[in-house]
């Protein structure tokens, strides 16, 4: 049946804009953190300058670093360090639950998981203003509480496609409903920015948790685990993803074969370069917003914009790639394995050489904007190779599996950002 109005079609609709919401709800406090220190309150050291890495703009030289808040709107006195910290704390969390998420999906099913991560992390974003007001330790355990909730959420999804992604659309359906990461990267950085700008940094929190909480809504009232169990399907519809998948798509029970799993070559490929393609990623989405404020001397409505341009390449390009390499696969013009290392060859070595490129750039707008752009978008094709390999080498354990890969994925996650910190201390 065409997939127009489909069931598995909605499905994956609904999935894009979960994953919308739960980068938005990931990456506010990247660009909020510029609104949020207010930079001119350390004392510098006696006898020491403020040194600009890149010259400030013409008209620039006596205007303060801080950005100005609406009046009553608090500002903190955190050094670059603690700002590393504070933009890591998500992963610490992150990294927790997802072995247990993607285990417990694949047993149960992933929706119940998949809904109530994104609906936890979208309340206890609301309370990020709160705590942030109380101190930055008490920032640091919301945002590693948020990340334990949101980390089930990808296993979750790779969990319900094992029992929904017929195998000559699996890159398809799930392209489209991963690209909303990057979608909701795109949309909430630039928001974020003229949220700060007009009502003020904790604006971004409140608006942010809301729309999780709604989108919510709509998830646990639309969303069947299992075709079988779906209550708007059609009958051919149902019978199609049923014979397609076989008896693969079913829950995988209690017990798993870790061993053959800790031994199999597959996946310690998929682990080792989902690890190096998160570093640059995570990377550009923790420390962007605060590169292009701190060391280009972009304003914070361009800010927000700049850093959102690479994400909708990304976002763009991941769509297209699924389209593609499912073509590619139903024409038999290469194997699964085959399309699977193309995609993934094409979205990491370009990305890699325009990051080293933006290092060269200097201070120009332009060069580091464009590099920076083309790095991130071009990652976007590597959506329909390593990052949905897992279903693939073993569909039934698929959730489980992604877990695994995603949890020795997020390691960047923590330690770019502190790293970032570190290493621009004196910017």
């Amino acid at each position: 049946p065409p997939q127009c109005c489909s069931a598995r079609l909605s499905l994956a609709v609904l999935m894009f804009f979960g994953f919308s919401v739960v980068y938005g709800l990931r990456v506010n406090l990247s660009v909020a953190m510029v609104a949020m220190v207010n930079t001119t309150d350390p004392k510098p050291a006696q006898n020491s300058s403020v040194f600009h890495a890149c010259p400030l703009p013409p008209g620039a030289e006596n205007t303060s670093d801080t950005f100005q808040q609406p009046v009553g709107i608090p500002q903190y006195p955190w050094n670059s360090e603690t700002q590393g910290w504070l933009l890591g704390a998500f992963f610490f969390g992150y990294l927790c639950t997802q072995i247990p998420g993607g285990y417990l999906s694949g047993h149960y099913g992933g929706s119940i998981f998949l809904g109530l991560g994104v609906l936890g992390t979208a309340v206890l974003t609301l309370l990020t203003p709160l705590a942030a007001q109380l101190g930055s330790y008490w920032l640091f355990a919301l945002r590693a509480l948020e990340g334990f909730g949101e980390g089930v959420t990808f296993p979750a999804m790779m969990a319900m496609w094992a029992r929904w992604a017929p195998p000559l659309e699996r890159s398809r359906l799930m392209t489209l409903s991963g690209s909303g990461a990057n979608f909701g990267a795109f949309l909430a950085l630039p928001l974020t920015g003229y949220i700060c700008q007009t009502l003020g940094w904790p604006a971004v929190f409140y608006l942010c948790g809301g729309a999780g909480c709604l989108w919510a809504v709509f998830w646990f009232t639309f969303v069947s685990d299992d075709p079988r169990t779906h209550r708007r399907i059609s009958k051919e519809e149902r019978d199609y993803i049923i014979n397609s998948i076989g008896p693969q798509g079913t829950g995988h029970g209690w017990s798993v074969p870790v061993l053959p799993m800790l031994l199999s070559v597959p996946l310690w490929a998929i682990i080792v370069t989902q690890m190096c393609s998160n570093w640059s990623y995570y990377t550009l989405l923790t420390s962007l917003p605060t590169y292009m404020n701190n060391i280009m001397h972009f304003d914070l409505q361009s800010n927000g914009f700049l850093s959102a341009l690479p994400y909708l390449g990304a976002w763009l390009l991941s769509m297209l790639s699924g389209v593609v390499a499912d073509l590619l696969i139903e024409r038999k013009v290469f194997s699964v394995t085959v399309v699977r290392k193309l995609f993934t060859l094409a979205g990491l070595l370009p990305t890699a050489a325009f990051l080293v490129a933006a290092s060269y750039a200097g201070c120009s707008h332009i060069l580091t904007v464009t590099f920076l752009t083309l790095s991130t978008t071009i990652g976007g094709i590597s959506a329909s190779g390593v990052f949905i390999n897992q279903i693939d080498i073993a569909p039934r354990y698929a959730g489980f599996l992604l877990g695994i890969t995603n949890t020795f994925g997020t390691i960047p996650g923590v330690v770019a950002p502190i790293a970032t910190g570190y290493f621009t201390e004196d910017v």
